[in-house]
C-alpha cells in the first residue's frame, strides 16, 4: 500500500521532500560530507529516484541554494509594508530576515556557509541573492534620504555602501543569533537597528560623521 501511494505522489511533492532532506543534510553535514544515500533515506525515496529527478549532487545542491535564496528574499520583501516610514520599513525587513534565518537554520547554513565555500557555480547563486537584498535595502535608504533632503534626484550610488554594510552586518548577526541560545529574531533585529539607525538617522538629518581633520580625505556626505 505504501509503495503504491509513493508512486502516485505528485512530482512537486516528491521533489519538495527531496529538497527538504537535502537542505537539512547539506546544512548540518556540509556539501562534501553529505551523501546522496543519506539524503535519499531521509527523504524516504531511493537514490536512483533522487538522481532521476535532480541529476547529480551538484544539481541537487544548486536547487537547494536557489530554493532557499528565493524563500529568504521573498520573506524580506513581503515582510515590509512600503506605506510605513523608512525606519519602520527597515525594522520590519530586519525582523523578517532574522525570523526566516532563525526558523530555517539549515537553509541559512546552506546559503551563508556551504555555498560560499565551495566555489562556482554555488557562490554565484548566493551572490545573485545577496545583490537583490542589497539593492532592496539600498533603495529603501535612498528613498528615505531623498525625502529627508527633499532631493528627488539623489543618486542611489551615494547610499549603496550603506546597503552593503547593512546586509553584511545582518548576515553576521544571523550567524551569531543562530549560534547563541535564547536570542530571538526580534532581539537580533533590535540590535542591528540600534547599531545602524542612529547613524542613518543622523545622516538623514544632515549630521553625518566625519573623520578628524588632518587624517584622510573628507568623506562625501549626503547633502
Amino acid at each position: 500500500m505504501g509503495g503504491v501511494k509513493s508512486k502516485r505522489m505528485p512530482r512537486a511533492v516528491r521533489e519538495r521532500q527531496m529538497l527538504d532532506a537535502a537542505v537539512r543534510t547539506f546544512g548540518q553535514r556540509g556539501y562534501r560530507a553529505a551523501s546522496m544515500d543519506e539524503i535519499a533515506e531521509l527523504a524516504g525515496v531511493s537514490k536512483p529516484l533522487v538522481y532521476l529527478y535532480l541529476n547529480s549532487k551538484e544539481s541537487l545542491f544548486t536547487a537547494c541554494i536557489r530554493r532557499e535564496a528565493k524563500a529568504l528574499t521573498e520573506a524580506v520583501r513581503t515582510g515590509v509594508r512600503t506605506e510605513l516610514p523608512a525606519d519602520r520599513q527597515l525594522w520590519e525587513g530586519l525582523q523578517a530576515f532574522f525570523t526566516h534565518t532563525a526558523e530555517n537554520p539549515d537553509g541559512w547554513a546552506v546559503l551563508h556557509l556551504q555555498a560560499r565555500t565551495h566555489g562556482e557555480p554555488f557562490a554565484a547563486e548566493v551572490a545573485a541573492m545577496r545583490e537583490e537584498l542589497v539593492a532592496f535595502v539600498t533603495e529603501l535608504i535612498a528613498v528615505a534620504a531623498r525625502e529627508a533632503h527633499r532631493d528627488p534626484s539623489l543618486a542611489e550610488g551615494e547610499v549603496a555602501g550603506l546597503g552593503e554594510a547593512l546586509v553584511g552586518a545582518a548576515e553576521s548577526l544571523a550567524d551569531w543569533a543562530n549560534a547563541t541560545p535564547d536570542v530571538t529574531a526580534r532581539q537580533a533585529a533590535a540590535t542591528l537597528m540600534n547599531f545602524a539607525w542612529a547613524g542613518l538617522g543622523n545622516l538623514m538629518d544632515g549630521r553625518p560623521w566625519s573623520p578628524p581633520s588632518g587624517t584622510d580625505a573628507p568623506v562625501p556626505a549626503l547633502t
